[in-house]
């Protein structure tokens, strides 16, 4: 997963520039692994201000505690299409927001541009006004239907392209309910759609992993927020070790990086 890399190589020369007083300050972890709560988040454009210009290349994910950024390559489909999941209340939804206003801080609508499938469209509010924002589409509305399928046929016939488009899904199992010939689009972005410029990135609550089990297996790289049941937490994750119940909710989440768990924080959206 090395796109996945905190400073791989996309990344290298921006952080050598970092100074020194980037690294935290703030107390360490107690032992019980809890983050101790005045580990607060940054706002999103000051922690994007203190890494300084980021690889054009670079999705920001959220910031490391050793002070290094979580960067996506989007020119290395390698890793694939994003699995974002956790318990109700983790912070699913906060973290795709707030990559969604990273996107608008580093990158021009002629780079990167994203589009919202939920559930909840009044969460998502003002996110159209965005110019990067191709739209936020309500799960049982047609026009979520009509833009995968689009997105789909774009991501076909897009050899000379140059842009990045980002399809969030907030809640895979809604997916489902979707009729076929949406979901064989679906599937084949899954599939391909990193290869062709098109990025998924899709939440689900761990405790409903049962409905989508036949869609898990797309996803080879999944970001973790709190799981407090232990066997659902077992039953996500890809090996032991994460301590998922330990994880602040709405703050802190955690991926697998060469077999080693990485925990991140996800500055604040206002």
């Amino acid at each position: 997963m090395n796109s996945l890399k905190r400073n791989y190589e996309l990344a290298l020369e921006v952080l050598e520039e970092l100074t020194a007083d980037l690294a935290p300050k703030e107390p360490q972890p107690e032992k019980t692994g809890r983050t101790p709560l005045q580990l607060a988040p940054m706002s999103l454009s000051d922690t994007l201000a203190e890494f300084g210009t980021l690889p054009q290349e670079a999705l920001f994910l959220g910031a490391a505690y050793d002070g290094l950024p979580i960067l996506l390559n989007l020119n290395d489909p390698t890793p694939g299409p994003i699995l974002v999941t956790g318990d109700q209340g983790s912070g699913k939804t906060a973290l795709l927001k707030m990559i969604a206003q990273a996107i608008s801080i580093i990158h021009t609508p002629s780079e990167v541009q994203f589009g919202i499938i939920t559930s909840y469209p009044n969460e998502w509010e003002g996110f159209e006004e965005n110019e990067n924002c191709m739209g936020v589409f309500p799960t049982y509305h047609r026009d979520a239907d009509n833009f995968i399928l689009s997105l789909a046929d774009w991501a076909h016939n897009n050899r000379n392209e140059k842009r990045f488009a980002l399809l969030l899904i907030d809640d895979l199992e809604a997916m489902t309910e979707m009729n076929e010939d949406v979901q064989q689009s679906l599937r084949w972005l899954l599939l391909r759609g990193p290869n062709r410029r098109v990025w998924p990135l899709v939440t689900l609550n761990a405790e409903r992993r049962g409905k989508v089990l036949p869609w898990l297996d797309a996803f080879r790289t999944r970001l973790f927020g709190t799981v407090k049941n232990m066997r659902s937490a077992e039953a996500i994750s890809p090996m032991r070790g994460a301590g998922l119940h330990l994880l602040e909710p709405g703050l802190e989440f955690v991926l697998n990086e060469n077999r080693q768990w990485v925990k991140f924080w996800i500055p604040s959206n206002q």
